[in-house]
Formats: C-alpha cells, structure tokens, sequence
C-alpha cells in the first residue's frame, strides 16, 4: 500500500507545475492532481450494493471508514480491447469536496510534474458531463496523458444517486 501526503485539496493555480499521479486504463493514460489522490492500494474484496449503479463495484471498509469504490473503465465506457494483467490493477483512492472515492484501474504509470501551461483544452470533439471532467491534455514525454477534474466527474445527480445508494445502509458511507 502507498500512503500519499494529505494535504488541503485546493488546485494548483496558473504558472505553478501540477503534481499528478498518472494511471493506466486500457491503453490511455489518465492523471488526477496529487492532492486528491488519499492513497493507492491493491485490489481487496469489494462488498457488493445491488441497489447501487452499475459503474459502483460495491464499497470497501478502509481502516474503519466505507469507501464506495467505481469502476473507472465502467464509468467512462472505455472498452476493453486489451490484454489486462488483473495483478496489477489497484484502487486509487481520492477525496472529492463532498466525498472519499475508490477507482479501480488497469495500474499506474508515475508520479509526475507538469507546468501549467503545458496543458492543452479538452478535445474539442468532447461533450457532456464527462467533457467537464476532462481539465486538459498533456504531454509527458512521447506520449498524451488525460488530466481529470476530480470534482467534476461526477453530475450532482450522480452523486445524489451515488449517496442514495450507498447512504442507507448503516454508518453512513461519506
């Protein structure tokens, strides 16, 4: 397990490097601010919550806090048109302003320092809930990393629908 700094969950501001921890999904890599990123830890037992959405895996008990953990490639619709090695896929565990979120991805890439203004718009082929996700492209090395907006992945009736699903059950999962 990996235990990353907590520290207050503001973002970097124009002309200040972004700290991101890069993961893969498929063969497209994606980065969250690091600052979001609580930890990183191996796939685990997953309790199922049949009421829940299906991109919801189910929750995790996380040293004695309910975590509900979303499948990332389910979420996205990103097919899976690969050979995936399951050894390797972890949950990454983030703080949103509302909630603690688990995402369960195909591996990580690194840990990485990208300026600002290195970071292109979103595509402009990209509409929707999940356009609004996307911060921006960047370049790391020879290839394209996608930076997401963690507090923008999800719609606030998502989130409604995420919380109704899981709230009910006792001890509250937020």
């Amino acid at each position: 397990m990996t235990t990353l700094p907590t520290r207050s969950a503001g973002s970097s501001s124009p002309g200040k490097p972004l700290h991101l921890v890069g993961f893969r999904v498929g063969v497209e890599e994606y980065c969250f601010e690091i600052l979001k990123v609580r930890e990183i830890i191996r796939m685990a037992p997953i309790t199922a919550v049949p009421t829940a959405p299906m991109h919801v895996e189910g929750i995790l008990n996380l040293r004695g806090r309910i975590v509900p953990i979303i499948d990332f490639r389910k979420r996205f619709n990103i097919p899976c048109d690969c050979t995936i090695d399951e050894s390797e896929k972890v949950i990454i565990v983030t703080a949103t302003t509302n909630a603690t979120i688990g995402f369960i991805v195909d591996g990580l890439s690194q840990v990485m320092k990208m300026p600002a203004e290195d970071l292109s718009p979103a595509p402009a082929g990209a509409t929707g809930c999940d356009a609004e996700a996307i911060r921006g492209v960047g370049n790391v090395g020879d290839r394209l990393v996608i930076v997401l907006d963690l507090e923008k992945m999800f719609s606030a009736d998502e989130m409604t629908d995420l919380a109704g699903s899981l709230a009910s059950r006792p001890g509250g999962y937020f």
